[in-house]
């Protein structure tokens, strides 16, 4: 098995390519959404063409929400110092132990979740332990996955998740250290009125509120390590600009849109990248915008190693990953 090591150089030089790397998982947060008999007609996930995504999406209140832990999950994975920092700063008050960050995309609630449950059991290893704050032996993370998936089905009734976890199936990201092969149960919520606590999630990522703090605290009420991401001029602001390029892409049938709907030079940049590949696969376009994305922020070496992984390292630069086929975001 190859492994890639990946040294961040710089922070993200310029606005068309922040964007650009937020719109990749936003592309996929909206993708993966779509229902799955809808998109078999379509000729499957990979076979579904950028310009077929404004016809065959419903536009939804949660959508915003689903492509925020997209984006969320996305930036720890490409190491965003903003985000991985932040991640990193609320595991040391979960008192998880160790250096590295990481990241896994549960999407028990997305369509097509099974392809990404799957994908979160390749990257666990049978020793992933879940720490739940409760007291207790910790859980081992790959079979309560399962568990948790099929809770999630049943939406919680009978669900064979012990009551220390219970409410595991209302994850939404999977937070943990490599090194130190431990994780915590995150949820993600663009509204941060809609957090709430059940047993087992230890942290709540919310967008910090503009011009407001964005320091991370213990919900006590809610039992939660608060982590808001910073938004003036950070993650959250260029999250915003990246969902209104393909919001208004997309109401623009997959066009460029009109000036008065994204009056921004660099948002217009954007969509007019989308525009020129209207006629691809989604999946496609996706892994064409990667190089657009400031390619130049990583620097990376590759190696050897046996073990299927995949994380990054603290807001101190480096990052692990399996090397695999682009667009996986997951």
């Amino acid at each position: 098995m190859q492994i890639r090591s990946e040294r961040q150089l710089n922070e993200v030089a310029d606005e068309v390519s922040a964007i650009t790397a937020v719109v990749r998982p936003i592309l996929i947060g909206i993708l993966y959404s779509l229902k799955g008999d809808v998109v078999a007609e379509a000729g499957g996930r990979t076979g579904v063409k950028l310009k077929m995504l404004p016809r065959l999406r419903r536009p939804g209140d949660g959508d915003t929400g689903i492509c925020f832990e997209y984006a969320v999950h996305d930036a720890i994975r490409r190491n965003n110092p903003h985000v991985v920092e932040r991640a990193y700063d609320a595991l040391a008050q979960c008192k998880v132990k160790g250096e590295s960050v990481a990241s896994i995309l549960f999407g028990a609630e997305k369509a097509g979740s099974q392809q990404l449950i799957d994908t979160a059991g390749e990257v666990l290893t049978d020793q992933s332990v879940l720490l739940s704050g409760s007291r207790g032996r910790p859980v081992k993370l790959k079979k309560a996955l399962a568990s948790a998936s099929a809770a999630f089905r049943k939406r919680g009734a009978g669900s064979e998740l012990p009551q220390s976890i219970s409410g595991l199936w209302r994850a939404d990201l999977f937070l943990g250290r490599i090194d130190s092969d431990s994780w915590v149960a995150t949820t993600v919520k663009i509204n941060p009125s809609a957090l709430k606590g059940y047993p087992g999630l230890r942290v709540g990522i919310v967008p910090a509120s503009h011009g407001g703090s964005d320091k991370i605290y213990k919900d006590d009420k809610r039992n939660l390590i608060v982590c808001p991401m910073p938004y003036d001029g950070s993650f959250v602001e260029t999250f915003f600009k990246a969902w209104e390029v393909v919001v208004s892409f997309l109401t623009a049938d997959a066009q460029i849109p009109k000036e008065a709907a994204l009056p921004r030079p660099a948002s217009r940049t954007v969509a007019r990248y989308l525009a020129d590949r209207r006629e691809f696969p989604v999946l496609d376009v996706v892994e064409a915008l990667l190089p657009l994305s400031q390619p130049e922020l990583l620097q990376t070496r590759t190696s050897e190693a046996d073990l299927v992984r995949a994380g990054g390292s603290s807001a101190a630069v480096e990052t692990t990953s399996v090397v695999a086929p682009v667009p996986t975001l997951w």
